[in-house]
């Protein structure tokens, strides 16, 4: 059984390249934390922009914040290049220090009490392992609208987690869908994964999802790529980007998440290698299609339940 700390303490990593449009909200935002991290590691991955003298700035008034250089690859990578930096920077750290971890964008502005309140739940519930709350962007009228990630998953760009969690789920795969992947393994060993979207909780992504591709398309052929590594039902896929299409760009969003996924079907591309998340994943998803997600994910936690407590 998981017992939770008394006075907990977080380490937040940031990888980060080229944010200087975006980063000073992120680092004006967690200034203003009212529970700031014990200790806040930005990794500027190679960055060519004005990122190293915004984050000299902050390091320089605030000792809580550490800048990790990392050699230039020369290029910006999503998904796994992100990753490769978050554990550049996890490597520093001892995670036996701290209680909670978390890898943060810098392209977000938090809510001041964003921090506060996903602790304090997560030390009400000790089976919550990971948690966020929910990422909002501006439409060309200016207008805030929700990226729509389900309640079932922590998001990517804020991933709160307990050092518990992490380490049981063998941390971040370094490949595409690591965000959907960390998210079914923590479920699948008896772990709440889970989202609110409520005004305290609600941050803004200065850059929406997928815009730092080379176009949307790119971004959702990865995402039907990522679908297909990670196990994900054929059914389910279909689903997916039938529900996608409703949203921009219509239609031609959703077929691209087909190309993706079936695309590496055709070319037999290698799958994730646990066999038993492949299979718990294709299970949920089946349930889900019957049932709906929000069924199909009390059901899974009410059976796993036990698991979590050995």
């Amino acid at each position: 059984m998981i017992t939770q700390p008394i006075n907990p303490a977080y380490v937040v990593i940031s990888p980060g390249r080229n944010e200087a449009d975006y980063m000073r909200c992120t680092l004006d935002s967690m200034v203003a934390q009212t529970l700031r991290p014990a200790l806040w590691i930005i990794v500027d991955d190679g960055s060519t922009d004005e990122s190293p003298q915004i984050l000299a700035e902050f390091a320089a008034q605030h000792d809580w914040i550490k800048v990790l250089p990392k050699p230039d690859r020369g290029h910006r990578a999503v998904g796994p290049g992100v990753i490769e930096a978050f554990y550049f920077g996890l490597d520093t750290v001892d995670l036996d220090d701290y209680d909670y971890l978390c890898k943060l964008d810098l392209d977000l502005d938090l809510p001041p009490r964003y921090f506060e309140i996903l602790i304090e739940r997560m030390q009400a519930d000790a089976r919550i392992g990971t948690c966020s709350g929910k990422a909002y962007f501006r439409n060309a009228n200016g207008d805030l609208v929700s990226e729509k990630i389900g309640n079932e998953m922590s998001l990517g760009m804020t991933k709160l987690y307990s050092v518990a969690c992490f380490r049981q789920i063998g941390g971040f795969v370094r490949e595409v869908m690591w965000d959907g992947i960390d998210c079914h393994k923590a479920r699948m060993l008896g772990w709440t994964p889970v989202s609110w979207d409520e005004p305290e909780l609600r941050f803004e992504h200065l850059r929406p999802m997928g815009s730092s591709q080379q176009s949307i398309y790119t971004w959702r052929r990865r995402h039907g790529f990522g679908q297909y590594y990670m196990g994900t039902h054929p059914l389910f896929m279909i689903a997916s980007a039938v529900n996608r299409m409703r949203q921009p760009p219509f239609v031609l969003g959703g077929l691209a998440m087909l190309q993706g996924y079936f695309g590496a079907m055709l070319r037999r591309v290698p799958r994730h290698g646990d066999a038993e998340l492949r299979a718990f994943v294709r299970a949920y998803q089946l349930d889900a299609l019957r049932h709906g997600k929000a069924s199909a994910v009390a059901r899974i936690e009410a059976e796993r339940a036990a698991v979590w407590a050995r």
